[in-house]
Parts: C-alpha cells; structure tokens; sequence
C-alpha cells in the first residue's frame, strides 16, 4: 500500500503526471487499475478520492485507460474520465491495447511538441497528440494509432 500512498502524494504535488505501465480494465468499473511496481494496483476508486484542484495534465500511456464498460455502455466509468473528476485538465489514455514500440514515440512526439513553448502548455496536449498520431499513421496500421484518445482541454 505504500507505494500507492508514494504516487497519490506524487499526484497532489505535481501539476502534470505520466504513467508508462500496464493498465488492465475490469468488469467492476472501479477496480480497473494502473499496475505500479510489485503487485501494486493504483485503481479508478484509488484515484477518485483524490482532489487535485492543481492539476493539468495526465498521460495514461497503459493499455486500456480509456476503455468502457459493456455493463455501463451510456458511461464513462474508466481511468481517463477518473483523471479529469479529480481535476486534471487534460488526459491522454488508450481505449485498448498498446504496442510497446508505439507508446513511447507517441509520448515522444506529445512532450516534445508541449515543450516547444516556454513554459510547457498542457493545454496543447489534444494538439500535440494528434500530431504524434499523425506520425504513426504514415507507417503504421490504423491499430496502432487509432487507440491513443485525448479528453478535456
């Protein structure tokens, strides 16, 4: 449960988070889960009791963090929408799996066109990711790029 503990602390002290893991969705909406170190599952009911009136940016780069539910097909019960009601501005997730060769240029290609302007604006993340996306779709199948979503500001 520490490291649980670390990461929340890290979420309320930061203004942006990157999560580069395993996310896993559940049949049961709230126990879907990023997978941190040892056996550690930072879950959606985890999340949801944070308040981060501070935050502006989340990068999922995890399979699955956008990916709803068959039980709740009229909601957006998932981590993404986690992310924004505890008040992050911006999210970028996946709505299934990930390559493992993808999820890093893509995040590559999002931070360094965020990082273009001085300071960083996390406002331009839907920007940044299409234009990553962009880049992927000239060499690769639409299942490579079309999972990567963006939602808020």
């Amino acid at each position: 449960m520490a490291i649980i503990e670390d990461v929340q602390k890290a979420m309320k002290a930061s203004r942006w988070v990157h999560f580069a893991c395993h996310g896993v969705q559940s049949t049961t909406p709230t126990e879907s889960a990023l997978l941190l170190a040892g056996s550690s599952r930072l879950t959606l009911s985890n999340i949801i009791k944070l308040s981060l009136p501070n935050a502006d940016l989340a990068f999922l780069s995890a399979c699955q963090t956008a990916t709803g539910s068959r039980g709740l097909q009229d909601e957006s019960v998932h981590l993404t929408a986690g992310m924004l009601l505890v008040g992050y501005r911006g999210v970028i997730g996946t709505m299934w799996s990930i390559m493992d060769n993808d999820a890093p240029q893509v995040a590559s290609d999002v931070y360094a066109h965020l990082l273009e302007t001085s300071p960083p604006d996390p406002t331009r993340a839907a920007e940044a990711l299409h234009l990553a996306v962009q880049k992927l779709q000239k060499n690769k199948s639409f299942l490579h790029w079309v999972t990567f979503v963006h939602f808020g500001i």
